[in-house]
């Protein structure tokens, strides 16, 4: 399985949700995290700690070293071009896209998913990402709203936890940061994974 995380807005929890879909593929067999994003997020986040799959940047992965995986996941640059984004989509079994319930996010998510469309791409889907709790209604705001756009979406989401900038900062998984919520986060993440390899 090749999974590609992509957006064209940061701050949507990209680097979070490529850190832990690799996690739940690496009790499925040797995972790769390739960081191609220059930021370098993925690869700070695993030398401040401990992640239990291999976490290389695009200059560190060759092609045979790649082969060696039995699953990759990709965190790209935000924003990438049309271009970027055509060879994204055709080289991934799916391209993940997380969005957070603001317009800011959704208005470049719908650009995403327009240049998708341009080229016929539909190997994709969208995670809502960083949901505020209730009484906010913004997740599902948007939800209703994507659907009726007949964007594909995840029937899961994220919900917005401190414990995932937590995680990020110790260099570890959610579910490893002492934090009450910690588990949710991670519950969360499972229950993607499960939507994706149905």
């Amino acid at each position: 399985m090749r999974l590609t995380i992509v957006s064209f807005k940061g701050g949507v929890g990209k680097t979070t949700t490529a850190v832990h879909l690799a996690a739940l593929f690496q009790n499925k067999g040797p995972t790769l995290l390739l960081d191609g994003d220059p930021n370098r997020s993925a690869t700070a986040w695993a030398q401040r700690g401990h992640l239990p799959f291999t976490v290389l940047d695009e200059t560190q992965a060759t092609h045979d070293h790649v082969k060696k995986f039995t699953h990759v996941v990709v965190d790209t640059q935000a924003r990438p071009s049309p271009e970027d984004l055509q060879v994204l989509a055709e080289s991934c079994d799916l391209l993940v896209i997380p969005a957070t319930p603001d317009i800011m996010s959704l208005n470049a998510l719908m650009l995403t998913v327009d240049t998708l469309h341009a080229f016929k791409a539909n190997r994709y889907r969208v995670l809502l990402s960083i949901i505020p709790p209730t009484p906010s209604r913004d997740g599902e705001e948007a939800r209703a709203s994507l659907l009726e756009s007949k964007v594909p979406m995840f029937k899961g989401q994220i919900r917005r936890l401190a414990a995932f900038a937590k995680a990020a900062l110790a260099g570890v998984l959610v579910q490893e940061v002492p934090d009450p919520r910690a588990g949710f986060g991670w519950q969360d993440y499972q229950h993607i994974g499960k939507e994706i390899v149905k």
